[in-house]
């Protein structure tokens, strides 16, 4: 196959940015997931709780995805959502910490992204909201090393990766009376020219000159219902996945769980131990090296 597309969130759980390349760093791709925002107890906030978060636009600048960038003192990130102003939010380090951040089981510190983005978050969710960053210098969040030991990531849900192919895309939308675009999933890479599911299989895959390792297969929650486009959820196309990609029905011998999987999650091999040439671009080629002889096995 061939990576198609590339996505970064850099606010989790809101809108995605698609690039033409993107750096890979320890964490996931650079700027991917590095912003949260947090309810008045410091806990992540998304779109199971406020499908409206699908609606707030991120752009950075178009150089922040050269390999070797640095932002300076008037580099911006700019977030639009309906019916707001304009909220602009400087990519220089903040000052100013917040103490018991959460997402998910890790508790940790983050970086205060001030009262102004705080009260435009909290205006447009309607309730008590901060914008934190993370901050790698003093913080670590570790994958689950059950799945991926040795591994961290930002503020993604699990790991720092996730790839699902168009082919799987395609035999999903076969099954829907209203096909679903791949921005309900959310990937960070999209690739073409393989079939239906197969990289359930892959354990190890090389892009460019980085090697990725397939750790787990990306079990769905509710966002995937959501519609990115209005910020209205429906039952698609989790009822349909539930007959096509259940627990239940890729392993059948266990007690299910009700887990839909779509996607693998990865973690990078590689990327810490090169000072250049961790990029990815649309087009390049994807090089499975070690694989799966089954979804079953992928998942079990």
């Amino acid at each position: 196959g061939r990576v198609k597309s590339i996505f970064v969130y850099p606010i989790k759980s809101c809108r995605g940015i698609s690039l033409s390349q993107a750096p890979i760093t320890s964490t996931g791709f650079r700027w991917d997931r590095q912003w949260m925002i947090v309810n008045a107890n410091g806990r992540m906030i998304t779109q199971r709780v406020e499908p409206k978060l699908a609606l707030i636009e991120i752009e950075l600048p178009s150089e922040a995805f050269s390999e070797s960038w640095e932002p300076s003192s008037d580099s911006y990130m700019v977030i639009r959502a309906p019916g707001m102003d304009t909220l602009k939010v400087s990519l220089s380090k903040p000052r100013d910490m917040v103490e018991h951040v959460s997402v998910w089981n890790w508790n940790g510190s983050a970086l205060d992204e001030g009262a102004t983005a705080a009260e435009w978050l909290s205006n447009y969710i309607g309730k008590p909201s901060r914008l934190v960053r993370f901050d790698p210098a003093s913080q670590t969040r570790a994958t689950d090393p059950e799945f991926a030991n040795g591994y961290k990531t930002m503020f993604s849900d699990q790991f720092p990766f996730l790839l699902i192919s168009q082919g799987s895309l395609d035999a999903l939308n076969k099954s829907l009376k209203e096909p679903v675009p791949i921005n309900r999933f959310r990937p960070n890479i999209l690739v073409d020219g393989c079939g239906p599911f197969t990289e359930d299989l892959w354990k190890e895959i090389k892009i460019n000159k980085s090697t990725f390792v397939g750790v787990r297969l990306c079990s769905r929650c509710k966002i995937p219902t959501i519609n990115q486009e209005t910020g209205i959820a429906g039952s698609e196309p989790n009822e349909t996945l539930k007959e096509l990609r259940s627990d239940k029905v890729l392993l059948p011998n266990k007690k299910p769980q009700g887990q839909i999987y779509v996607g693998q999650h990865l973690v990078c091999k590689d990327c810490s131990t090169r000072d250049r040439g961790n990029v990815i671009q649309v087009g390049d080629p994807v090089h499975v090296l070690q694989q799966v002889s089954s979804t079953a096995e992928a998942a079990a």
